[in-house]
């Protein structure tokens, strides 16, 4: 049987109801196309954060497993080691040894190293081509830690085209092409890191979006559930939960014309993603190989409600791998969020904030780093027209990134190994998706959940979710997925099992409690 290639498209911060398929206005008509025609899953679940998800998702283990329970970083991992440990083996690894040509365009963000090549770089876990940053994220026009292999790439940069969501695409366009003209299979992992801050677009593409956000966030959440449930991803179990308290209704905005501009540029770096996705599938289909070929497309966590600077000023600006010291032509940079700079140029260094983020993740509540549905919930979309992932087929069966890696590894046919290269390792978490995607149905398991204190499991219907130090909630997802009536006083029996559960799984996979 000939082997599939995959496609894996990661987005970077992008909300649950951000894309057109998912309800959104933001203009994505390629990921669109993939999701109507394909499949798409109603209830999939990252982890909350970017590090902790890759991870996740490249091993088919919960993070904590892998070395990564907080972030990839040596100052603040939580306990953790900060980097990809070798106790886990990645799909690059177990395709690149089953033949596959691999691929890693955009961004890692898996090692503590990320001058310094060290055993946790992409080069050394299974990807033979890589052009991207190590770091978590970074400007657009100039992103730290850029690399071709394990080389310097930083003055790819210096060319005033140079944007980092094209160049993304550029690399894993070329690598598609090459490896179906060499008739080889091929493993696409492309990690972009839109719309992850700061706000960075090209002048057109926001003047693309005048106009749009001047209703406010009030008006478009209400629209975003409107198109949610025309869709038929949620229905009269999700209704919209209230704008989050800190922020004061549309009406009451001092600074309406500037708060508009923060989302057109957010939607203006959704929308470049999409025409890169666009290119790669146009050159799939030239190539002959976009029935064959296993396309992914998700988000890493929900919205970010992150407004920046981050911390202390002055502390944040020294942050090398991810803030540049200058503009490329040497202009001081303007970082943080202030109503008398419009982001979107090189110079500006801002993020969209609490209350887009309550948009983005519409109809939930809470953001990346919470594990209620507005941090976990990402749209999950995949096109496989020979392996029937076809008929825009919609699944309700929750799902989450462990299951990621054992559905790769069925549609490939490549075997998870017991040990890898000498040494023991731990077997994947998860189950395949694949009957779920071909229309049979099953039974559910047991999802589980743990960032920063905050935890959470669910078990069919029920979700026991808590913020760190704070009580336990329980939700009936069947009727309120949008967790806003608390059960957990009229279930104390099913409480205290789910925390039971909860606690014996944290045990196992090596939670370390916060603090």
């Amino acid at each position: 049987m000939k082997r599939p290639n995959i496609v894996l498209i990661v987005a970077d911060d992008l909300g649950y109801s951000d894309i057109g398929c998912y309800g959104g206005e933001i203009r994505t008509p390629n990921i669109d196309r993939l999701g109507r025609a394909g499949v798409r899953l109603s209830q999939f679940y990252n982890t909350a954060r970017c590090s902790p998800s890759r991870a996740s998702l490249l091993t088919g283990l919960h993070p904590h497993q892998t070395g990564i329970g907080v972030l990839a970083s040596p100052n603040r991992p939580g306990g953790y080691p900060g980097s990809l440990n070798d106790r886990c083996v990645t799909v690059a690894e177990l395709l690149r040894d089953a033949g596959y040509a691999t691929s890693l365009s955009g961004k890692w963000h898996l090692s503590g190293s990320v001058w310094e090549p060290s055993d946790s770089w992409p080069t050394r876990r299974g990807f033979d081509d890589f052009f991207g940053t190590l770091s978590g994220c970074g400007s657009y026009y100039d992103p730290g830690t850029l690399r071709r292999g394990e080389a310097d790439a930083s003055a790819e940069a210096r060319d005033p085209r140079f944007f980092y969501t094209d160049a993304i695409t550029d690399h894993a366009v070329e690598f598609v092409g090459r490896q179906a003209a060499a008739d080889r299979p091929f493993f696409a992992y492309v990690a972009y890191t839109a719309p992850h801050w700061p706000l960075h677009a090209p002048a057109e593409d926001i003047a693309g979006y005048d106009g749009v956000y001047e209703a406010g966030w009030d008006e478009l959440r209400g629209r975003r559930l409107e198109r949610l449930r025309a869709e038929g991803l949620v229905g009269a179990e999700s209704p919209l939960s209230e704008r989050d308290p800190t922020q004061p209704p549309w009406s009451a905005v001092p600074h309406k014309a500037w708060e508009a501009r923060r989302m057109q540029v957010y939607a203006a770096q959704v929308e470049r993603m999409d025409r890169g996705i666009g290119r790669i599938l146009d050159q799939l289909a030239c190539s002959g190989v976009l029935d064959d070929t296993v396309v992914v497309f998700l988000s890493d966590n929900g919205g970010c409600a992150e407004e920046l600077p981050l911390g202390d000023p002055e502390e944040f600006r020294s942050r090398r791998a991810t803030i540049p010291a200058a503009t490329r032509d040497g202009a001081q940079l303007r970082v943080g969020n202030d109503p008398g700079i419009d982001p979107g140029p090189e110079d500006t260094y801002a993020s969209y904030g609490v209350a887009w983020a309550n948009l983005s993740n519409t109809p939930f509540r809470l953001y990346k780093r919470w594990v209620h549905e507005g941090g976990i919930a990402t749209p999950f979309l995949a096109h496989w027209p020979a392996g029937g992932l076809v008929g825009g087929r919609m699944v309700r069966t929750p799902f989450q990134l462990t299951d990621v890696l054992p559905t790769l590894s069925g549609a490939t046919g490549v075997d998870y190994p017991r040990e890898y290269r000498g040494r023991e390792v731990l077997p994947p978490e998860g189950r395949s998706m694949l009957p779920a995607l071909r229309g049979e149905s099953g039974p559910d398991s047991d999802l589980f959940w743990e960032h920063l204190g905050n935890a959470a499991v669910r078990r069919g219907r029920w979700k026991l979710v808590r913020e760190h130090s704070q009580p336990w909630e329980l939700y009936d997802m069947d009727a309120d997925r949008s967790e806003v009536n608390d059960l957990a006083q009229r279930h104390p029996g099913l409480v205290v099992e789910l925390a039971t559960e909860y606690e014996r799984w944290a045990q196992r996979v090596g939670v370390i409690p916060r603090g």
